[in-house]
Parts: C-alpha cells; sequence; structure tokens
C-alpha cells in the first residue's frame, strides 16, 4: 500500500485520490453515527478459507460512520470506522469502543456513490444507509462532503473492526459488448438488405 499522505485542504483534489491512503488527526462526534447496513466484515483470510463452499459463516451487520473533526484543517469529514456486528450497531452496547480526545488516524479516500439498481434507496429518517451519499450524508451530520475508510490499525477493543475497504474498479466490459453486438446486428442487417432481397415475382 503507498504511504499516507496528509489530507489535502482542497476538497477538489480528493476526485483523482479514491483507494489513496491518507492521514487525519482530530477527533470524533459519536452522538451523530450514521449505519450503513446490512454489510459484512471484510476479512481476506476468512474469505479465502471459504473459496468455493456452499456455505459461509459471514455475519451481518453494520459500518459505523462517524464524523470526525480534524484539527489541523478546521474541517470536519466523514469516517468509516469499520464493522460492528448487528447486536451491536446500538453504541450503548460498545461504549468502549467509543473514542475520546484527539487521535490520529489512516484511512482510504471514498468517493460519493450513485445507487445501483436493486439498492433500496437511503432512509435517513431510520438513519440506514445503503451506498455513500456524501452530501445527503454531510448534510445530516454538519460534515464536509468528505469520507474514507479508517484502516485496521485504528480498530479498538470493543469498536468497530476497521480496515472495510473493498477495492471496486470501473466494469466496462458489458458496454463493450453492447457497443461491438449492436454494429455486428446493424451491419448484418444492411448485409441482408442489399444481397438477400428476394427474387421478384418469388
Amino acid at each position: 500500500m503507498a504511504e499516507p499522505v496528509p489530507l489535502p485542504a482542497d476538497p477538489m483534489e480528493l476526485k483523482t485520490l479514491e483507494y489513496r491512503p491518507v492521514k487525519v488527526r482530530g477527533h470524533f462526534d459519536h452522538s451523530k453515527e450514521l449505519y450503513m447496513m446490512p454489510r459484512t466484515l471484510v476479512d481476506p483470510a476468512r474469505e479465502a478459507q471459504e473459496a468455493g463452499r456452499l456455505t459461509s459463516s459471514v455475519q451481518s451487520g453494520a459500518y459505523v460512520i462517524t464524523p470526525f473533526h480534524c484539527t489541523d484543517l478546521g474541517v470536519t469529514i466523514l469516517v468509516n470506522r469499520g464493522f460492528v456486528p448487528r447486536k451491536k450497531v446500538n453504541p450503548d452496547t460498545r461504549r468502549k469502543g467509543q473514542i475520546e480526545g484527539e487521535v490520529d488516524l489512516v484511512g482510504m479516500v471514498r468517493l460519493t456513490e450513485t445507487r445501483k439498481p436493486f439498492v433500496p434507496e437511503n432512509n435517513p429518517e431510520r438513519n440506514h444507509w445503503h451506498y455513500r451519499d456524501l452530501d445527503a450524508m454531510a448534510k445530516l451530520t454538519g460534515a464536509d462532503p468528505i469520507f474514507i475508510d479508517a484502516d485496521f490499525k485504528s480498530t479498538v477493543p470493543g469498536g468497530p473492526i476497521g480496515g472495510q475497504t473493498r477495492v471496486t474498479l470501473r466494469n466496462e466490459h458489458l458496454q463493450y459488448i453492447l457497443t461491438w453486438y449492436g454494429l455486428c446486428a446493424a451491419t448484418s442487417y444492411l448485409w441482408f438488405k442489399k444481397f438477400m432481397r428476394r427474387t421478384p415475382g418469388l
């Protein structure tokens, strides 16, 4: 993984930094937690062991998104602190993990998402978030629309498990397939029209 760089002061720079590790210093505001759910724990070792199995021991829960005031920059960002099982979503069940005071964090920059087909709408009233809508999340919490996934080293006893980044690269294979099949169909139609017209009188 690349060496973390300080979080840029200019939010426009972040558009080219997705999946880039950055470092910040500041404190959490646990009173405004958001929950992305349902989610499962990113655990590469377990996933490798269970590859090819019909059943899995995966546990359902949520990602805990917490406003984080960056002392040096004077801005508040959103931090995905990590995964908690469903029974630990309520912060009263994990008081030991609610970090107080200033801390140093390293995390991956994440950009906003658009809702994919079949993904439910976000429900801010119930605090259920299915995808990263940074503008809506920022508006609700009073933060800036800046989001990082805290790394695994941020994990504290009783708190969320950090390091919950799944790298998803843009996939344009379907677009290529549709383009080439469309060209093929158009070419076939023109060829048929030119050479396979019915003979008059038949």
